[in-house]
Protein backbone atom coordinates (compact mmCIF):
# COMPACT_ATOMS: atom_id res chain seq x y z
CA UNK A 1 0.00 0.00 0.00
CA UNK A 2 1.73 3.21 -0.82
CA UNK A 3 0.84 6.77 -1.99
CA UNK A 4 3.38 9.58 -3.50
CA UNK A 5 3.37 12.55 -1.16
CA UNK A 6 0.91 14.88 -2.34
CA UNK A 7 0.76 17.58 0.07
CA UNK A 8 2.93 20.77 -0.54
CA UNK A 9 4.83 21.10 2.22
CA UNK A 10 4.72 24.87 1.89
CA UNK A 11 1.30 25.39 2.04
CA UNK A 12 0.07 22.41 3.97
CA UNK A 13 -2.47 21.54 0.95
CA UNK A 14 -2.82 18.59 -1.00
CA UNK A 15 -3.13 18.86 -4.75
CA UNK A 16 -4.33 15.22 -5.00
CA UNK A 17 -7.34 13.17 -2.50
CA UNK A 18 -6.42 9.80 -3.76
CA UNK A 19 -4.63 9.20 0.02
CA UNK A 20 -7.76 9.11 1.61
CA UNK A 21 -10.30 7.98 -0.84
CA UNK A 22 -8.00 5.10 -0.96
CA UNK A 23 -7.88 4.87 2.89
CA UNK A 24 -11.94 4.73 3.15
CA UNK A 25 -12.10 2.88 0.52
CA UNK A 26 -9.37 0.14 0.09
CA UNK A 27 -7.47 0.21 3.16
CA UNK A 28 -10.60 0.14 5.48
CA UNK A 29 -11.99 -2.89 3.05
CA UNK A 30 -8.85 -4.88 3.58
CA UNK A 31 -8.53 -4.67 7.30
CA UNK A 32 -12.73 -5.36 7.66
CA UNK A 33 -12.11 -8.60 5.18
CA UNK A 34 -9.15 -9.99 7.47
CA UNK A 35 -11.33 -8.85 10.74
CA UNK A 36 -13.89 -10.90 9.65
CA UNK A 37 -11.75 -13.98 9.02
CA UNK A 38 -9.35 -14.32 12.03
CA UNK A 39 -7.81 -17.60 10.82
CA UNK A 40 -6.43 -15.88 7.91
CA UNK A 41 -3.18 -14.85 7.56
CA UNK A 42 -1.74 -12.09 5.30
CA UNK A 43 1.35 -9.54 4.78
CA UNK A 44 0.52 -5.35 5.12
CA UNK A 45 3.14 -3.47 3.54
CA UNK A 46 3.05 0.24 3.96
CA UNK A 47 5.16 3.02 2.60
CA UNK A 48 5.83 5.92 5.35
CA UNK A 49 4.57 8.67 3.81
CA UNK A 50 1.60 7.08 3.07
CA UNK A 51 1.35 6.04 6.70
CA UNK A 52 2.04 10.34 7.71
CA UNK A 53 -0.68 11.43 5.19
CA UNK A 54 -3.41 9.36 6.85
CA UNK A 55 -2.12 10.09 10.26
CA UNK A 56 -2.28 13.61 8.69
CA UNK A 57 -6.04 13.50 7.24
CA UNK A 58 -7.26 11.88 10.46
CA UNK A 59 -5.69 15.24 12.34
CA UNK A 60 -7.20 17.84 9.65
CA UNK A 61 -10.82 16.41 10.23
CA UNK A 62 -10.84 15.76 13.75
CA UNK A 63 -9.53 19.30 13.95
CA UNK A 64 -12.06 20.73 12.17
CA UNK A 65 -15.17 18.47 13.20
CA UNK A 66 -14.11 19.53 16.93
CA UNK A 67 -12.73 23.16 16.54
CA UNK A 68 -13.71 24.28 13.10
CA UNK A 69 -9.76 24.06 11.84
CA UNK A 70 -9.57 23.86 7.98
CA UNK A 71 -9.12 20.93 5.71
CA UNK A 72 -5.62 21.55 3.46
CA UNK A 73 -7.91 18.96 0.88
CA UNK A 74 -9.89 20.79 -1.32
CA UNK A 75 -12.16 18.24 -2.34
CA UNK A 76 -12.57 16.94 1.33
CA UNK A 77 -12.69 20.40 2.63
CA UNK A 78 -15.44 21.43 0.32
CA UNK A 79 -17.63 18.15 1.41
CA UNK A 80 -18.31 20.16 5.19
CA UNK A 81 -18.10 23.72 3.69
CA UNK A 82 -21.46 25.52 4.38
CA UNK A 83 -20.77 28.16 1.48
CA UNK A 84 -20.14 25.82 -1.94
CA UNK A 85 -18.32 28.02 -4.75
CA UNK A 86 -20.89 30.18 -6.55
CA UNK A 87 -17.67 30.94 -9.30
CA UNK A 88 -17.95 29.52 -12.37
CA UNK A 89 -13.85 28.01 -12.63
CA UNK A 90 -14.03 26.65 -9.00
CA UNK A 91 -17.54 25.06 -9.77
CA UNK A 92 -15.64 23.47 -13.01
CA UNK A 93 -12.53 22.13 -10.63
CA UNK A 94 -15.47 20.54 -8.38
CA UNK A 95 -17.39 19.00 -10.95
CA UNK A 96 -14.68 17.86 -12.88
CA UNK A 97 -13.08 16.45 -9.69
CA UNK A 98 -15.86 14.44 -9.00
CA UNK A 99 -16.00 12.58 -12.19
CA UNK A 100 -12.78 11.00 -11.65
CA UNK A 101 -14.16 7.33 -10.73
CA UNK A 102 -14.58 4.40 -12.53
CA UNK A 103 -17.85 4.63 -14.68
CA UNK A 104 -19.45 0.54 -14.64
CA UNK A 105 -18.59 -0.02 -10.78
CA UNK A 106 -18.62 3.41 -9.11
CA UNK A 107 -21.06 5.43 -11.33
CA UNK A 108 -23.11 3.67 -12.82
CA UNK A 109 -24.05 0.85 -10.14
CA UNK A 110 -25.83 4.08 -8.58
CA UNK A 111 -28.79 5.50 -9.91
CA UNK A 112 -28.75 8.82 -8.30
CA UNK A 113 -25.05 9.34 -8.58
CA UNK A 114 -25.33 8.46 -12.38
CA UNK A 115 -27.78 11.09 -12.64
CA UNK A 116 -25.69 13.73 -11.31
CA UNK A 117 -22.70 12.73 -13.50
CA UNK A 118 -24.95 12.73 -16.99
CA UNK A 119 -25.74 15.71 -16.42
CA UNK A 120 -22.21 16.92 -15.12
CA UNK A 121 -20.65 15.22 -18.30
CA UNK A 122 -22.74 17.68 -20.42
CA UNK A 123 -21.34 20.92 -19.49
CA UNK A 124 -18.50 20.09 -21.62
CA UNK A 125 -20.88 20.56 -24.40
CA UNK A 126 -22.61 23.26 -23.35
CA UNK A 127 -20.86 25.41 -20.77
CA UNK A 128 -23.34 27.80 -20.17
CA UNK A 129 -25.46 25.28 -18.40
CA UNK A 130 -22.86 25.74 -15.19
CA UNK A 131 -25.33 29.20 -15.09
CA UNK A 132 -28.16 27.31 -13.76
CA UNK A 133 -26.12 24.64 -11.44
CA UNK A 134 -26.58 25.65 -7.57
CA UNK A 135 -25.46 24.71 -4.53
CA UNK A 136 -27.94 21.74 -4.10
CA UNK A 137 -26.30 20.19 -6.95
CA UNK A 138 -22.70 20.54 -5.83
CA UNK A 139 -23.72 19.34 -2.83
CA UNK A 140 -25.52 16.30 -3.64
CA UNK A 141 -22.27 15.23 -6.26
CA UNK A 142 -20.30 15.78 -3.26
CA UNK A 143 -21.87 13.61 -1.34
CA UNK A 144 -22.35 10.83 -3.91
CA UNK A 145 -18.84 11.03 -4.95
CA UNK A 146 -17.69 10.34 -1.53
CA UNK A 147 -20.51 7.89 -1.22
CA UNK A 148 -18.80 6.16 -4.28
CA UNK A 149 -15.78 5.70 -2.93
CA UNK A 150 -16.84 4.63 0.39
CA UNK A 151 -15.65 1.10 1.29
CA UNK A 152 -18.17 -1.90 0.43
CA UNK A 153 -17.81 -3.35 3.95
CA UNK A 154 -18.68 0.16 5.30
CA UNK A 155 -21.50 0.82 2.95
CA UNK A 156 -23.03 -2.97 4.49
CA UNK A 157 -22.29 -1.93 7.86
CA UNK A 158 -22.77 1.36 8.77
CA UNK A 159 -26.46 2.33 9.15
CA UNK A 160 -25.91 5.94 8.79
CA UNK A 161 -23.95 5.46 5.03
CA UNK A 162 -26.76 3.77 4.89
CA UNK A 163 -29.47 6.07 5.49
CA UNK A 164 -27.43 8.82 3.39
CA UNK A 165 -27.61 6.78 0.26
CA UNK A 166 -31.29 5.97 0.51
CA UNK A 167 -31.97 9.17 0.65
CA UNK A 168 -30.65 9.61 -2.81
CA UNK A 169 -30.48 13.75 -3.36
CA UNK A 170 -30.97 17.24 -1.36
CA UNK A 171 -28.01 16.58 0.80
CA UNK A 172 -27.91 19.21 3.53
CA UNK A 173 -25.10 20.55 5.22
CA UNK A 174 -25.77 18.59 8.32
CA UNK A 175 -25.73 15.48 5.85
CA UNK A 176 -22.80 16.31 4.58
CA UNK A 177 -20.71 17.08 8.44
CA UNK A 178 -22.40 13.42 9.14
CA UNK A 179 -20.49 11.84 6.10
CA UNK A 180 -17.38 13.87 7.05
CA UNK A 181 -17.44 12.30 10.81
CA UNK A 182 -17.49 8.92 9.33
CA UNK A 183 -14.75 9.76 7.07
CA UNK A 184 -13.26 10.87 10.36
CA UNK A 185 -13.26 7.81 12.09
CA UNK A 186 -12.34 5.85 9.49
CA UNK A 187 -9.29 7.45 8.67
CA UNK A 188 -8.54 7.47 12.39
CA UNK A 189 -9.00 4.16 13.37
CA UNK A 190 -7.45 2.42 10.54
CA UNK A 191 -3.49 2.58 11.52
CA UNK A 192 -4.61 1.03 14.71
CA UNK A 193 -7.09 -1.70 13.33
CA UNK A 194 -3.59 -2.93 11.36
CA UNK A 195 -1.56 -2.86 14.31
CA UNK A 196 -4.24 -4.80 16.22
CA UNK A 197 -4.15 -7.28 13.66
CA UNK A 198 -0.48 -7.49 14.04
CA UNK A 199 -0.21 -7.77 17.65
CA UNK A 200 -3.27 -10.49 17.23
CA UNK A 201 -0.60 -12.36 14.97
CA UNK A 202 -2.87 -12.48 12.54
CA UNK A 203 -0.84 -10.12 9.84
CA UNK A 204 2.72 -9.21 9.39
CA UNK A 205 3.32 -5.54 8.55
CA UNK A 206 6.46 -4.42 6.54
CA UNK A 207 7.72 -1.35 5.10
CA UNK A 208 9.17 0.33 1.94
CA UNK A 209 12.02 3.00 2.15
CA UNK A 210 10.31 6.12 3.55
CA UNK A 211 9.63 8.36 0.48
CA UNK A 212 9.43 5.01 -1.69
CA UNK A 213 12.15 5.26 -4.26
CA UNK A 214 13.69 2.37 -6.47
CA UNK A 215 16.99 2.19 -4.36
CA UNK A 216 19.06 0.10 -6.89
CA UNK A 217 19.15 3.19 -8.92
CA UNK A 218 19.87 5.65 -5.61
CA UNK A 219 22.68 2.98 -5.27
CA UNK A 220 23.96 2.54 -9.15
CA UNK A 221 22.05 4.47 -11.74
CA UNK A 222 23.49 2.80 -14.24
CA UNK A 223 22.13 -0.66 -12.58
CA UNK A 224 19.48 -0.29 -15.68
CA UNK A 225 21.46 -1.30 -17.65
CA UNK A 226 22.08 -4.70 -17.08
CA UNK A 227 18.68 -5.76 -18.06
CA UNK A 228 18.49 -2.82 -20.50
CA UNK A 229 21.62 -2.38 -22.19
CA UNK A 230 20.64 -0.24 -25.26
CA UNK A 231 18.25 1.98 -23.62
CA UNK A 232 19.25 5.88 -23.23
CA UNK A 233 20.51 7.00 -19.35
CA UNK A 234 20.38 10.33 -18.00
CA UNK A 235 23.48 12.43 -18.43
CA UNK A 236 24.53 11.98 -14.86
CA UNK A 237 26.63 8.62 -14.20
CA UNK A 238 25.76 8.42 -10.95
CA UNK A 239 23.54 9.77 -8.03
CA UNK A 240 25.29 12.14 -6.01
CA UNK A 241 26.39 10.23 -2.19
CA UNK A 242 22.90 7.54 -3.07
CA UNK A 243 24.57 5.18 -1.04
CA UNK A 244 24.24 7.45 2.08
CA UNK A 245 20.83 8.77 0.12
CA UNK A 246 19.05 4.58 0.34
CA UNK A 247 20.26 4.17 3.78
CA UNK A 248 18.37 7.39 4.87
CA UNK A 249 15.35 6.03 3.62
CA UNK A 250 15.66 2.43 5.17
CA UNK A 251 16.52 4.61 8.73
CA UNK A 252 13.85 6.94 8.56
CA UNK A 253 11.18 3.94 6.94
CA UNK A 254 12.14 2.35 10.46
CA UNK A 255 11.73 4.94 12.69
CA UNK A 256 8.19 6.20 11.00
CA UNK A 257 6.86 2.54 11.29
CA UNK A 258 7.95 2.45 14.85
CA UNK A 259 6.10 5.69 15.27
CA UNK A 260 2.97 3.94 14.02
CA UNK A 261 2.96 0.26 15.38
CA UNK A 262 5.03 0.40 17.69
CA UNK A 263 7.70 -2.48 16.97
CA UNK A 264 10.32 -2.69 14.19
CA UNK A 265 9.81 -4.57 10.86
CA UNK A 266 11.26 -8.09 10.25
CA UNK A 267 10.57 -7.67 6.05
CA UNK A 268 10.78 -5.01 3.36
CA UNK A 269 8.93 -4.71 0.10
CA UNK A 270 11.29 -2.61 -1.49
CA UNK A 271 9.72 0.17 -3.63
CA UNK A 272 7.73 -1.89 -6.24
CA UNK A 273 9.99 -4.90 -5.99
CA UNK A 274 13.02 -3.64 -7.26
CA UNK A 275 16.26 -5.07 -6.17
CA UNK A 276 19.71 -5.27 -6.77
CA UNK A 277 22.47 -7.41 -4.85
CA UNK A 278 23.43 -3.46 -3.45
CA UNK A 279 19.98 -3.29 -2.16
CA UNK A 280 19.80 -6.77 -0.81
CA UNK A 281 23.26 -6.12 1.53
CA UNK A 282 21.90 -2.57 2.85
CA UNK A 283 18.58 -3.85 3.92
CA UNK A 284 20.18 -6.78 5.86
CA UNK A 285 22.57 -4.75 6.96
CA UNK A 286 19.48 -2.35 8.51
CA UNK A 287 18.40 -5.72 10.06
CA UNK A 288 15.82 -7.04 7.73
CA UNK A 289 15.14 -10.88 7.38
CA UNK A 290 13.23 -10.98 4.23
CA UNK A 291 12.08 -8.60 0.95
CA UNK A 292 10.16 -9.58 -2.05
CA UNK A 293 10.12 -8.87 -5.43
CA UNK A 294 9.12 -10.37 -8.99
CA UNK A 295 9.36 -13.92 -10.69
CA UNK A 296 11.15 -11.29 -13.63
CA UNK A 297 14.17 -10.70 -11.31
CA UNK A 298 14.55 -14.43 -10.19
CA UNK A 299 14.21 -15.37 -14.40
CA UNK A 300 17.04 -13.07 -15.09
CA UNK A 301 19.09 -13.92 -12.23
CA UNK A 302 18.58 -17.79 -13.25
CA UNK A 303 19.44 -17.19 -16.46
CA UNK A 304 22.52 -15.43 -15.78
CA UNK A 305 23.90 -18.71 -13.78
CA UNK A 306 23.37 -20.47 -16.56
CA UNK A 307 20.43 -22.51 -15.81
CA UNK A 308 17.36 -23.38 -16.92
CA UNK A 309 14.26 -21.77 -14.83
CA UNK A 310 11.71 -24.01 -16.21
CA UNK A 311 13.94 -26.82 -15.44
CA UNK A 312 14.46 -25.91 -11.57
CA UNK A 313 11.12 -24.14 -11.52
CA UNK A 314 10.22 -25.72 -8.01
CA UNK A 315 13.87 -24.65 -6.50
CA UNK A 316 13.40 -21.10 -7.66
CA UNK A 317 10.45 -19.68 -7.64
CA UNK A 318 8.19 -21.32 -4.79
CA UNK A 319 11.26 -21.15 -2.47
CA UNK A 320 12.66 -18.16 -0.38
CA UNK A 321 16.29 -17.22 -2.15
CA UNK A 322 19.43 -16.24 -0.74
CA UNK A 323 22.17 -13.92 -2.55
CA UNK A 324 25.74 -14.47 -2.42
CA UNK A 325 26.97 -14.74 0.97
CA UNK A 326 24.06 -12.80 2.75
CA UNK A 327 21.77 -14.06 4.75
CA UNK A 328 18.87 -11.97 3.97
CA UNK A 329 15.90 -14.17 2.43
CA UNK A 330 14.36 -13.17 -0.32
CA UNK A 331 10.62 -14.37 -2.03
CA UNK A 332 9.18 -13.90 -5.63
CA UNK A 333 5.74 -13.39 -6.19
CA UNK A 334 4.07 -15.55 -8.80
CA UNK A 335 3.40 -13.31 -11.28
CA UNK A 336 0.44 -15.03 -12.96
CA UNK A 337 -1.00 -15.77 -9.83
CA UNK A 338 -0.76 -11.92 -8.68
CA UNK A 339 -1.77 -10.72 -11.89
CA UNK A 340 -4.55 -12.82 -12.66
CA UNK A 341 -6.04 -10.57 -9.31
CA UNK A 342 -4.85 -7.83 -9.74
CA UNK A 343 -5.74 -7.50 -13.59
CA UNK A 344 -7.76 -10.95 -14.12
CA UNK A 345 -10.83 -11.57 -12.21
CA UNK A 346 -12.39 -7.92 -12.02
CA UNK A 347 -13.90 -9.16 -15.03
CA UNK A 348 -15.36 -12.53 -13.84
CA UNK A 349 -18.01 -13.67 -11.59
CA UNK A 350 -16.33 -14.12 -7.80
CA UNK A 351 -17.09 -17.41 -7.87
CA UNK A 352 -15.08 -18.43 -11.28
CA UNK A 353 -12.36 -16.47 -10.34
CA UNK A 354 -11.93 -18.05 -6.95
CA UNK A 355 -11.88 -21.44 -8.44
CA UNK A 356 -9.74 -20.99 -10.89
CA UNK A 357 -6.90 -19.63 -8.44
CA UNK A 358 -7.81 -22.84 -6.19
CA UNK A 359 -7.24 -24.81 -9.79
CA UNK A 360 -3.99 -23.16 -10.00
CA UNK A 361 -2.88 -23.27 -6.04
CA UNK A 362 -3.97 -27.10 -6.32
CA UNK A 363 -1.49 -28.06 -9.39
CA UNK A 364 0.98 -25.81 -7.66
CA UNK A 365 0.60 -27.96 -4.65
CA UNK A 366 0.00 -31.63 -6.70
CA UNK A 367 3.41 -31.17 -8.60
CA UNK A 368 5.59 -30.30 -5.49
CA UNK A 369 3.58 -32.83 -3.17
CA UNK A 370 7.35 -34.18 -2.35
CA UNK A 371 8.32 -30.56 -1.17
CA UNK A 372 6.18 -29.60 1.80
CA UNK A 373 7.65 -26.07 2.33
CA UNK A 374 6.66 -25.27 -1.20
CA UNK A 375 5.57 -21.16 -0.63
CA UNK A 376 3.62 -19.55 -3.39
CA UNK A 377 4.01 -15.68 -2.96
CA UNK A 378 0.57 -13.61 -4.02
CA UNK A 379 1.97 -10.34 -3.96
CA UNK A 380 -0.01 -7.25 -5.55
CA UNK A 381 -1.11 -3.41 -4.87
CA UNK A 382 -3.50 -2.97 -1.76
CA UNK A 383 -5.25 -0.16 -3.51
CA UNK A 384 -5.42 -0.23 -7.51
CA UNK A 385 -7.11 -3.47 -8.53
CA UNK A 386 -10.36 -3.10 -6.26
CA UNK A 387 -12.26 -0.48 -8.39
CA UNK A 388 -12.47 -2.35 -11.34
CA UNK A 389 -14.35 -5.01 -9.10
CA UNK A 390 -17.78 -5.41 -8.63
CA UNK A 391 -18.48 -4.25 -5.39
CA UNK A 392 -14.96 -3.59 -4.88
CA UNK A 393 -13.79 -6.85 -4.48
CA UNK A 394 -15.73 -7.91 -2.20
CA UNK A 395 -17.52 -10.83 -3.44
CA UNK A 396 -14.61 -12.07 -4.63
CA UNK A 397 -12.00 -11.43 -1.16
CA UNK A 398 -14.91 -12.83 0.98
CA UNK A 399 -15.32 -15.95 -1.20
CA UNK A 400 -11.24 -16.50 -1.35
CA UNK A 401 -10.82 -16.25 2.29
CA UNK A 402 -13.52 -18.91 2.74
CA UNK A 403 -12.24 -20.95 0.39
CA UNK A 404 -8.48 -21.04 1.58
CA UNK A 405 -9.49 -21.22 4.65
CA UNK A 406 -11.54 -24.07 4.51
CA UNK A 407 -8.33 -26.09 2.06
CA UNK A 408 -6.99 -29.29 3.85
CA UNK A 409 -3.92 -28.75 1.18
CA UNK A 410 -3.10 -24.77 1.12
CA UNK A 411 -2.19 -22.86 4.43
CA UNK A 412 -2.30 -19.01 4.77
CA UNK A 413 0.93 -17.40 6.46
CA UNK A 414 2.94 -14.88 6.39
CA UNK A 415 7.15 -14.21 5.13
CA UNK A 416 7.73 -14.47 8.85
CA UNK A 417 5.91 -16.98 9.13
CA UNK A 418 7.91 -19.03 6.64
CA UNK A 419 11.31 -18.41 7.80
CA UNK A 420 10.70 -19.16 11.65
CA UNK A 421 9.06 -22.83 10.54
CA UNK A 422 12.53 -23.26 8.92
CA UNK A 423 11.27 -23.04 5.07
CA UNK A 424 14.54 -24.03 3.40
CA UNK A 425 15.99 -21.05 1.20
CA UNK A 426 17.95 -21.81 -1.74
CA UNK A 427 21.23 -19.88 -2.59
CA UNK A 428 21.36 -17.60 -6.14
CA UNK A 429 25.13 -16.72 -6.98
CA UNK A 430 24.08 -13.90 -8.50
CA UNK A 431 20.62 -11.00 -8.61
CA UNK A 432 20.31 -9.32 -11.68
CA UNK A 433 18.88 -5.77 -10.81
CA UNK A 434 15.22 -5.45 -11.64
CA UNK A 435 11.75 -4.66 -10.09
CA UNK A 436 8.06 -6.26 -10.29
CA UNK A 437 7.47 -4.66 -13.60
CA UNK A 438 9.29 -6.76 -16.48
CA UNK A 439 12.45 -7.49 -14.07
CA UNK A 440 13.62 -4.18 -15.39
CA UNK A 441 13.49 -0.56 -14.27
CA UNK A 442 12.45 0.66 -17.60
CA UNK A 443 9.01 1.89 -15.85
CA UNK A 444 11.32 4.57 -13.89
CA UNK A 445 14.53 5.45 -16.55
CA UNK A 446 15.29 4.89 -19.83
CA UNK A 447 13.26 7.06 -22.16
CA UNK A 448 13.49 10.96 -22.42
CA UNK A 449 11.19 12.30 -19.99
CA UNK A 450 11.94 9.76 -17.31
CA UNK A 451 15.74 10.45 -17.72
CA UNK A 452 15.27 14.42 -17.95
CA UNK A 453 13.29 13.81 -14.74
CA UNK A 454 16.25 12.53 -13.11
CA UNK A 455 18.85 15.04 -14.55
CA UNK A 456 16.63 17.37 -12.73
CA UNK A 457 16.58 15.48 -9.36
CA UNK A 458 20.54 15.38 -9.66
CA UNK A 459 20.83 19.28 -10.38
CA UNK A 460 18.66 19.54 -7.68
CA UNK A 461 20.99 17.30 -5.35
CA UNK A 462 23.85 18.94 -6.27
CA UNK A 463 22.50 22.09 -4.90
CA UNK A 464 21.51 20.53 -1.71
CA UNK A 465 25.29 19.61 -1.20
CA UNK A 466 26.69 22.69 -2.07
CA UNK A 467 24.35 24.16 0.47
CA UNK A 468 25.58 21.85 3.22
CA UNK A 469 29.05 22.22 2.84
CA UNK A 470 28.30 25.90 3.02
CA UNK A 471 26.75 26.04 6.21
CA UNK A 472 22.76 24.39 6.06
CA UNK A 473 22.22 23.07 9.02
CA UNK A 474 19.35 23.17 11.97
CA UNK A 475 15.87 22.90 11.28
CA UNK A 476 16.81 24.02 7.74
CA UNK A 477 18.87 20.96 6.89
CA UNK A 478 16.22 18.90 8.71
CA UNK A 479 13.10 20.39 6.32
CA UNK A 480 14.87 20.23 3.00
CA UNK A 481 16.48 16.28 3.76
CA UNK A 482 12.92 15.36 4.31
CA UNK A 483 11.97 17.56 1.16
CA UNK A 484 14.68 15.92 -1.25
CA UNK A 485 13.53 12.39 0.34
CA UNK A 486 10.48 13.38 -1.19
CA UNK A 487 11.73 14.11 -4.92
CA UNK A 488 13.66 11.08 -5.18
CA UNK A 489 10.32 8.93 -4.54
CA UNK A 490 9.16 6.53 -7.90
CA UNK A 491 5.98 7.16 -8.86
CA UNK A 492 7.06 10.93 -10.65
CA UNK A 493 9.41 8.42 -12.64
CA UNK A 494 6.23 6.28 -13.28
CA UNK A 495 4.36 8.40 -14.78
CA UNK A 496 6.72 10.55 -16.99
CA UNK A 497 6.69 9.27 -21.05
CA UNK A 498 4.10 9.05 -23.62
CA UNK A 499 2.68 5.83 -22.79
CA UNK A 500 0.45 7.31 -19.84
CA UNK A 501 -2.76 9.19 -19.93
CA UNK A 502 -2.27 12.98 -21.17
CA UNK A 503 -3.76 14.16 -17.43
CA UNK A 504 -1.95 11.93 -15.29
CA UNK A 505 1.12 12.76 -16.33
CA UNK A 506 0.34 16.58 -16.26
CA UNK A 507 -0.65 16.16 -12.81
CA UNK A 508 2.60 14.42 -11.51
CA UNK A 509 4.93 16.51 -14.01
CA UNK A 510 3.44 19.64 -11.89
CA UNK A 511 3.94 18.53 -8.84
CA UNK A 512 7.20 16.56 -9.19
CA UNK A 513 8.72 20.70 -10.43
CA UNK A 514 6.57 21.56 -7.14
CA UNK A 515 8.28 19.70 -5.44
CA UNK A 516 12.14 20.33 -6.82
CA UNK A 517 11.20 24.21 -6.26
CA UNK A 518 10.52 24.02 -2.51
CA UNK A 519 13.44 22.09 -2.28
CA UNK A 520 15.55 24.65 -4.06
CA UNK A 521 13.97 27.53 -2.09
CA UNK A 522 14.33 26.16 1.39
CA UNK A 523 18.24 25.78 0.14
CA UNK A 524 18.36 29.09 -0.49
CA UNK A 525 18.67 29.06 -3.76
CA UNK A 526 16.09 30.47 -7.05
CA UNK A 527 14.61 27.27 -8.38
CA UNK A 528 15.78 26.92 -12.15
CA UNK A 529 13.51 28.75 -15.21
CA UNK A 530 12.83 25.08 -16.45
CA UNK A 531 10.83 24.11 -13.53
CA UNK A 532 8.27 26.61 -14.25
CA UNK A 533 7.44 24.59 -17.50
CA UNK A 534 5.80 21.33 -18.15
CA UNK A 535 8.50 18.74 -19.53
CA UNK A 536 6.51 16.03 -20.09
CA UNK A 537 4.05 14.64 -22.56
CA UNK A 538 1.14 11.97 -21.79
CA UNK A 539 0.01 10.46 -24.49
CA UNK A 540 -2.50 7.34 -23.49
CA UNK A 541 -6.20 7.45 -23.03
CA UNK A 542 -8.09 9.21 -20.22
CA UNK A 543 -7.40 7.52 -16.99
CA UNK A 544 -10.68 5.79 -15.63
CA UNK A 545 -10.96 6.22 -11.94
CA UNK A 546 -8.05 8.05 -9.78
CA UNK A 547 -4.22 7.11 -10.45
CA UNK A 548 -4.43 3.41 -11.44
CA UNK A 549 -1.62 1.74 -12.44
CA UNK A 550 -3.13 -0.62 -15.17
Amino acid sequence: MHQPQYMDFTSGAYSQPWTYLHAIKDYVDMAAHLEAHPAARAVINFAPILLNQIQDYASQVAEMLQHGGPIRDPLLSALADPALPVERWQQEILISACLRAHRATMIDRFPDFRSLVDLASTFGQHPDALDYIDEQFIADLLVWYHLAWMGETVRRQHAKVAELMEKGRRYTLHDRRELLNIIGELLSGLIPRYRSLAENGQIELAVSPYAHPILPLLLDLRSAQETMPDAPMPAAAKYPDGPSRAGWHIEHAIAVFREHFGTRPVGCWPSEGSVSEQTLTLLEKHGFKWCASGESVLHHSVQKSGESLEQKRRHYLYQPHRVGNGNISCFFRDDRLSNQIGFVYSDWHSDDAVADLLHHLENIAQSYSDLPDTVVSIILDGENAWEYYPENGYHFLTALYEKLLKHPDIHLCTFRDCLEAGVPSNRLPNLVPGSWVYGTFSTWIGVPDKNRGWDMLVEAKQAYDRAVVEGLAGERLDEARLQLAVCEGSDWFWWFGDDNPAEAVSDFDRLYRMHLSHLYQLIGIEPPEYLSRPFTFGGGEPALGGTMKR
